[in-house]
Order: structure tokens, then sequence, then C-alpha cells
């Protein structure tokens, strides 16, 4: 069994060493692939010096948004049928909200044969998480429950950026979305397949918007308008 995790990477000279270092450092088989999607301010020199060590990186030359980097590479994930059921597949941020050392866990559901994709939740306790920006966790709830209520689940957390996939189930998903409505456009997509999906409890270092934070409410609506499409349209 291998795990390959996908890393999208936009203007993250600060941490992106750091976060690179904390992945390779997990005692599991794994293949790391990072997408650098255009960025400007030195993320791309940076890693220039560390391609090998199981670390495959591929550069957008302009910048075209998180989906469009996670789509890039799962394009470079090898078909294996003989392994397909084995591999998993893990989206990383680079930004060092989430940590390299929850894999195990996350994967556990997966390895055990419970799960075909995990979500890790920030929001249903146990875990270490930095309490700020009320604003920001209102509309994430908020996604979540129309997520709930459209695809008649008990999701906690549709955002979070760590989720887990067997290898053949991500792969097999056409995926559209190039910025952060891929959260969306991926659950959607897991729900209308009826695949079974649990969710683990995971620590959450989150950052403000002074400390490098993207994500703002246009994404909020945007990631609406995507769960209401591959609900009723696609």
């Amino acid at each position: 069994m291998k795990t390959f995790i996908i890393i999208p990477v936009y203007n993250e000279k600060g941490t992106i060493l750091e976060i690179l270092r904390r992945v390779l450092s997990v005692n599991i088989e794994k293949e790391i692939i990072v997408v650098d999607d255009g960025s400007s301010d030195g993320t791309a020199q940076i890693l220039k010096n560390v391609e090998g060590n199981n670390i495959k990186i591929i550069y957008h030359s302009i910048n075209k948004g998180k989906g469009a980097s996670i789509r890039t590479g799962l394009r470079c994930i090898p078909e294996d049928y003989d392994s397909d059921d084995k591999d998993i597949v893990i989206f990383q941020d680079a930004d060092l909200e989430y940590d390299p050392n929850e894999y195990k866990k996350l994967t556990k559901p997966i390895i055990d044969g419970c799960a075909d994709v995990v979500y890790g939740s920030r929001l249903i306790g146990g875990c270490p998480h930095r309490a700020y920006l009320f604003w920001h966790l209102l509309g994430n709830n908020l996604l979540t429950l129309i997520t709930n209520v459209l695809y008649n689940t008990t999701l906690s957390d549709m955002e979070t950026g760590y989720k887990v996939f067997r290898k053949k189930v991500i792969k097999n998903l056409k995926l559209r979305s190039n910025g952060f409505s891929i959260e969306a456009e991926v659950t959607a997509k897991i729900f209308k397949k009826k695949l079974i999906v649990y969710e683990i409890p995971i620590s959450y270092f989150g950052r403000s918007y002074k400390e490098g934070k993207k994500i703002t409410w246009r994404h909020g609506v945007s990631a609406v308008f995507a769960l209401l499409w591959y609900r009723f349209f696609d």
C-alpha cells in the first residue's frame, strides 16, 4: 500500500520547507506530489532545490486555483489496477494549518475496510483547535448545513482541507473545479455515488488573514453554487 500526498502550493515560501519536512517524517510508504500554482513570491525557486526523495514537483506557469492544482496532482498518480484498492490519496495544504502526524488515524478507517473516504473534522472535538474568526466558522457551518440538507448526510466540516480517499475513488471522480470550490465538488460527487464516508477529529492550527489565510466569503458563494449545481444539474 502506498499513500499519495498531493500538496497544492501558492505563495507559501515561509512554510513550504517545513510542511515537506513534516510530511517526510511520517513513517508510511508515500509519494509526495507538490503542485506549484504559479507562485510569485519565490516558492517555486525553493522547490527547485528539494525535488527527489519521493517528492515530485509540477509547476503551473500561471495561477489556476486549488482545484486545478489538485487535478494536476491526480493526473500524476499512476494507474495500477492491482493496487488501486489499497492505495490512498491525501490532500495536504502547505500552510501548516493541518498536522501530517495525523495521517495514520485518518487512513485507518480505509485500511480497516470501513470507509471509502475520510474527512478530518476540525469541529467534532478532542483535538487542539485555534479559537478565532467567528464569521469564518459561521460560514463553514452554513456550507456544511447546506451540504447535509442537499445530500442527506451528517458531516460536521465539509470544507476541511484533510480529505482522504481510496485511490480508485478519487481517480474515478471527474473533477472540473479550478478554485476552492473543489472541496464542494468532491463532497457532492462522493455522496451522489453513495460512497462510505467517515469523519475523524483532527487538530487545526488556523492562520489569520494577516498571517496569510487566503479563503474569503467569495469562495463560500462559489461553494454554494457548486453544491447546488452538482446536486441538481450535473
